[in-house]
């Protein structure tokens, strides 16, 4: 049985759980409203203020869409309340970040800045000039969205310098040592 699929959601106050034909799920709360169709073999029920996960048989296709549903669903519920971050940080001589009404302007080292556009449903902090916070309510856009920030400069192993998230360890390595 699955670990993570047995464990019951519950739906806190001011959040509306709504489950329509075809396993199309819709939750709304106080940060927004977001809609998913899941698979029509797991079976989606509602009691009250508890959402329960269950599959039809024990094969392997079923097996894996139990517990992803299940997690697919509790991240709907905790993103209409909370929300999701994800934190950046900036780390290099002259790599700094800046805010232009909705476009994120990055120096990073390039003959150009680079600028990316904030995509619909997130925001993009940015505190000071080597910190950047995306925020939004899906967690699979603010991850993606971090992950497309990211790669415009990843940390590279030597001097440690790139666009990491907050709290990554880069393994460093030793550079060339000359003949002697």
């Amino acid at each position: 049985m699955s670990r993570i699929g047995v464990k019951p959601i519950t739906v806190p106050a001011g959040v509306e759980v709504t489950i329509a034909e075809g396993n199309l799920v819709t939750v709304k709360g106080p940060k927004g409203t977001l809609t998913k169709k899941f698979d029509a073999a797991i079976s989606i029920k509602q009691e009250e203020n508890t959402i329960t996960v269950e599959r039809p048989t024990n094969n392997k296709q079923h097996r894996s869409l139990h517990g992803l549903t299940r997690t697919l669903l509790d991240n709907m519920v905790i993103g209409v309340t909370n929300g999701f971050e994800k934190k950046l940080e900036l780390v290099g001589v002259g790599y700094r970040a800046q805010k232009q009404g909705k476009k994120l302007v990055m120096n990073l080292g390039y003959s150009h800045p680079v600028e990316m556009e904030d995509p619909e449903g997130l925001t993009v902090e940015v505190p000071n000039q080597t910190e950047l916070i995306v925020k939004g309510i899906d967690k699979q856009l603010v991850g993606n969205y971090a992950a497309k920030i990211r790669d415009w400069r990843k940390p590279e192993p030597y001097k440690g310098k790139g666009i990491r998230y907050a709290g990554e360890v880069v393994r460093r390595k030793e550079g060339k040592t000359g003949k002697k």
